[in-house]
């Protein structure tokens, strides 16, 4: 069975933030195996998988990020939406757009230290909208 829903997350600022729990409230019953497929309908936020514990991991990606992708380059072309725009679209390219989790025994199969997060590239957005993809 193949079940789908549609959800918003509540508005976060920039940076990395857990939403595993956020995810799980949103979701319907699990099936005892199978995939759950999330896709994030956004240009300039992304999903990942990464360490849940030590919050220093979450302010060490942003930094990596910020300066793997700098702010306000001499050669960006498209700039009419604020200057964390185009990085934003770059970063969320880097991270991606979707991530496909197990499923066992009706929950999301993560390991121990394990967490989704939300990649919130802009310096305010609005609720990021979720697809998220039953399978089993």
């Amino acid at each position: 069975m193949i079940r789908q829903i549609e959800f918003t997350l509540r508005p976060r600022s920039r940076g990395f933030h857990p939403i595993t729990d956020e995810i799980e409230a949103n979701l319907p019953p699990l099936p005892a195996a199978g995939l759950l497929h999330l896709f994030i309908k956004h240009t300039s936020a992304g999903l990942t998988l990464n360490e849940n514990a030590d919050p220093d991991v979450r302010t060490d990606l942003e930094a990596i990020f910020d300066r793997l992708v700098r702010e306000r380059e001499a050669y960006y072309i498209h700039t009419c939406d604020g200057d964390d725009d185009m990085p934003a679209h770059a970063k969320s390219t880097l991270v991606g757009t979707a991530l496909t989790l197990p499923v066992s025994r009706g929950r999301i199969n993560l390991g121990t230290w394990q967490g989704i997060y939300l990649c919130e590239f802009r310096n305010r957005a609005a609720g990021r909208r979720i697809v998220a993809t039953v399978v089993g």
